[in-house]
């Protein structure tokens, strides 16, 4: 009983995460070090931010390290936990990518971005294997907005008639591709028809 008793309270005094059930690999967030560098970037951006405390949900789904993006600079929707380094990548991309090519090339400034979301608890498409949303490192981007009013679709206009409306869109995705681990377009998959897969998971897969 004793050493059922010490064993008991050691166990207690554990720190590690939990092990993952069957079937997912163990989750493995980024050190405390890390995210605190992380944040501080985000400081120096001049991004506003809220940080998010972690949690453990289904399988394989968590929140470790993120941040709920409050201003980058360039407005966008539908966006909810991003670890931070998910978050550093995306401000980068929407204020330094984004915004510029849609003046030079479109000839109107970036009002909006429309995401399709960032942490959701699911498999990738297809597989048993989990998203990067399952982590919060991942995020689906739908649609640009512009200040003339126009709105410019992954879904309608990847392959649009228009060769500056394509140009944009190519620009911005291989931009993105120096930017996040694995991007995916409407090349890649009928999966992603609709949207371009940012995923800061250093992977350098680029489609």
């Amino acid at each position: 009983m004793a050493l059922l008793a010490a064993l008991t309270l050691a166990a207690c005094g554990r720190t590690e995460r939990p092990a993952s059930p069957r079937g997912y690999a163990p989750i493995i967030g980024p050190s405390a070090r890390e995210t605190a560098q992380c944040l501080a970037d985000l400081r120096m951006l001049g991004v506003d931010y809220q940080p998010l405390p972690d949690r453990q949900f289904g399988p394989g789904c968590a929140i470790l390290g993120t941040v709920k993006l409050l201003d980058v600079g360039v407005p966008t929707t539908n966006l909810g936990a991003v670890r931070c380094g998910e978050a550093r990548s995306y401000a980068a991309w929407a204020r330094n990518a984004v915004g510029p090519a849609a003046y030079q090339i479109l000839g109107s400034e970036l009002a909006r971005i429309d995401s399709m979301g960032s942490y959701s608890c699911r498999n990738v498409a297809g597989t048993a294997r989990r998203s990067g949303h399952s982590i919060a490192n991942a995020i689906d981007v739908g649609a640009f907005v512009l200040r003339d009013g126009r709105r410019i679709t992954v879904l309608n206009d990847w392959n649009s008639p228009d060769p500056n409306v394509r140009q944009f869109l190519r620009v911005i995705h291989q931009s993105a591709c120096r930017r996040f681990g694995t991007v995916l377009s409407p090349d890649y998959n009928t999966a992603h028809r609709d949207h371009l897969h940012l995923e800061d998971d250093r992977a350098s897969f680029c489609r």
